[in-house]
């Protein structure tokens, strides 16, 4: 993948941490410019300064505010000329049942996860379509089942996947790579800042990280995907077989997810 990715630029978003910080690691180390994007300026700073000051670029960007996702863009190709990848990762979850949640929290993960994405692709599109490149939406398996007590969570992913399906077929003849990436539980913070009913964070996880896919494995199959160009990939034996399950065996796959989920510690769904 290496003469694939050489001199590549690409743009990911939540650079700071997780996969997004993973994957910016994983380009990088593939011979590709990269630009990280996240709130966290001071830690994107730091992570920049183990790389090549040649290769790297950091914008602070909020990318619920499409004025910083117009500036991510604008700054990019201001010092790099070009735009070939666009992985919109950012993003936030939760953890709360629909009934007792403030509407504020969906109004939140669809403004990060759904909103951020639509903007940063808009800006990017231009570009993009000029070096042939790709645009990824990292989603969840959610974004392709019902995942209960995270109605916000699985609403945002379901709009990003719907959106870049869309895209695709837009663009169908343009040589536009569009592909959706669902990573399935990952061994993240994540969950720690997940939003609880009253969009407070959760503070921990509630789920054993260490039996989770890595980050950094996370990150290689996304390069992977990048450069098989393809157009959907759902990762974990769990992931695939949940989808799969929804299709043929929608009622059974309900009550497994319900059954799954209500054994989480201190969850809000009720044992049966």
């Amino acid at each position: 993948m290496v003469n694939f990715f050489k001199d590549k630029v690409i743009i990911v978003t939540g650079a700071s941490s997780g996969i997004g910080l993973a994957s910016v690691k994983q380009f990088y180390s593939l011979g590709a410019k990269v630009v990280l994007a996240s709130r966290s300026i001071d830690k994107m700073e730091t992570i920049a300064l183990s790389m090549n000051q040649d290769k790297v670029l950091c914008v602070k960007t909020d990318v619920t505010k499409e004025e910083d996702c117009r500036n991510l863009v604008e700054q990019t190709i201001k010092r790099f000329g070009k735009l070939d990848v666009l992985v919109n990762n950012a993003g936030i979850s939760m953890r709360a049942v629909f009934k007792d949640m403030d509407l504020s929290v969906i109004k939140t993960l669809m403004d990060t996860n759904f909103w951020g994405t639509v903007y940063c692709t808009k800006y990017a599109l231009p570009y993009l379509l000029e070096t042939k490149g790709s645009v990824v939406g990292v989603i969840s398996t959610a974004g392709y089942v019902g995942l209960p007590a995270r109605t916000g969570y699985s609403a945002s992913k379901f709009a990003v996947r719907g959106f870049l399906e869309t895209l695709r077929i837009e663009h169908l003849y343009d040589d536009l790579h569009v592909m959706v990436f669902a990573p399935g539980f990952t061994s993240s913070n994540i969950r720690n800042v997940a939003l609880t009913a009253d969009g407070s964070p959760q503070g921990q996880t509630p789920r054993d990280e260490d039996r989770m896919m890595s980050a950094e494995r996370v990150a290689y199959h996304l390069a992977r995907g990048l450069f098989r160009r393809k157009p959907e990939m759902i990762l974990t034996p769990l992931g695939k077989a949940t989808v799969f399950a929804s299709k043929k065996m929608p009622r059974v796959t309900d009550a497994m997810e319900y059954r799954i989920m209500s054994k989480e510690p201190d969850s809000p769904i009720k044992k049966r």
